[in-house]
């Protein structure tokens, strides 16, 4: 779709410098066949690429792993996930933070949530938090800082010894607001994240 955006500016800049006469048809022509296509579900969406296939698959096998023993208690509506990407330590390679949204891992503290790393192993197992989850521009041993609220409160989270603290509600509680210049990742309650199974 971007693609055929590009395509569509360019033609107009193109038609721009001919006869205007020619230009309205050839662009009204291309908007109705662009149009018509998208809408009747024709179009060529194959250069389309879905959200990180990779990192969905990744993550899938590493949850079938590491909840491998909560998996015969779970419901078909429990066994679903969000993630969202973010390079946490500037390493050019994002890592993953997945978050669950329902009654088998979240409970009135908050929710389950681990970060990955590019390659799917776990960096970190958190438990009762809200989310979203806030990366800050302070780094500790080269991994940004990360801002979690739990029990209504936010806590600053640092990395130590290779790992972030599990439970954020026992860590510093920030004084007022998120600072303006951090990141919001794996906002669940937004609805722009995808809902993946496993």
């Amino acid at each position: 779709m971007k693609n055929k955006i590009l395509i569509l500016i360019a033609i107009l800049a193109l038609s721009s410098c001919q006869n205007k006469e020619n230009s309205k048809n050839i662009v009204k022509t291309v908007v109705q066949d662009t149009l018509s296509k998208t809408l009747g579900g024709t179009a060529n969406l194959s250069e389309v690429t879905p959200k990180e296939d990779k990192a969905t698959e990744l993550i899938r096998k590493q949850l079938l792993v590491v909840l491998k023993s909560d998996i015969p208690a779970l419901t078909k509506d429990d066994r679903f996930f969000y993630y969202d990407a973010f390079d946490l330590n500037n390493d050019k390679k994002n890592e993953y933070l997945v978050g669950f949204s329902n009654s088998y891992f979240c409970g009135s503290g908050g929710c389950l949530g681990y970060i990955l790393k590019n390659d799917g192993s776990v960096i970190n197992r958190f438990t009762v938090t809200d989310f979203p989850i806030y990366v800050t521009t302070s780094a500790t041993e080269k991994f940004y800082d990360l801002i979690f609220e739990s029990g209504g409160k936010f806590h600053l989270l640092k990395m130590k010894g290779g790992k972030y603290p599990s439970n954020p509600s026992v860590q510093e509680v920030i004084k007022g607001d998120v600072p303006k210049e951090s990141t919001k990742v794996l906002d669940i309650q937004g609805g722009k994240l995808e809902k993946n199974s496993f």
